[in-house]
C-alpha cells in the first residue's frame, strides 16, 4: 500500500486553490475576512495591553496610598520631635514655625515631582497595538502596489 498522492486525483481536488486561481470577487471576499480577523486581533492586543497597564497602575496606586498613610504617621512623629528639639534652643512657637515652613517647602517640591511623573504617564495609549496597526497598514499598502 503506497501513500504517494501525486497521481491521486482526489488529493489534487482537496487542495485549496491558490490566489492566482481565484476570481476577483473571491479575492476581495478573502481580503475582507483577513482584514476583519486582523482588526479583531489588534483590538484584542490593545485590550489586553490596557488591562495589564491598568492592573499595574492600580497596584501601584494602592501601594503608594498605603505608604502615604504610614509616612503620615511617621512624619507626624518626626515633626513633633523636630519641634521639641528646636524648642530647647528657641521658643516653642518659633520652633514650630520653622519646622512648618520647612515641611511646606518639601511638600511643594514633592507635588511638582509628582505632577511631572503624571504628565509622563499620560495618555495611556496601547503603544504596541498602535505600532502593530501601523506596520499592518504599511504591509497592505505595499501589497496593493504590487
Amino acid at each position: 500500500m503506497s501513500t504517494d498522492t501525486t497521481n491521486n486525483p482526489r488529493a489534487e481536488a482537496a487542495a485549496p486553490p491558490g490566489p492566482s486561481d481565484l476570481s476577483t470577487g473571491e479575492l476581495v471576499t478573502r481580503l475582507a475576512g483577513q482584514v476583519s480577523e486582523l482588526v479583531r486581533g489588534e483590538l484584542e492586543l490593545a485590550r489586553t495591553e490596557l488591562a495589564n497597564k491598568g492592573k499595574r497602575a492600580g497596584a501601584g496606586a494602592g501601594l503608594a496610598g498605603a505608604g502615604g498613610v504610614v509616612a503620615l504617621y511617621g512624619g507626624g512623629a518626626l515633626v513633633a520631635a523636630a519641634v521639641a528639639g528646636l524648642a530647647t534652643v528657641l521658643d516653642v512657637w518659633l520652633a514650630a514655625l520653622v519646622v512648618g515652613i520647612v515641611l511646606l517647602v518639601v511638600a511643594g517640591v514633592l507635588a511638582l515631582l509628582g505632577r511631572s511623573q503624571i504628565r509622563k504617564a499620560l495618555p495611556p495609549v496601547p503603544e504596541d497595538a498602535v505600532d502593530n496597526v501601523g506596520r499592518d497598514v504599511d504591509t497592505v499598502k505595499q501589497a496593493v502596489r504590487r
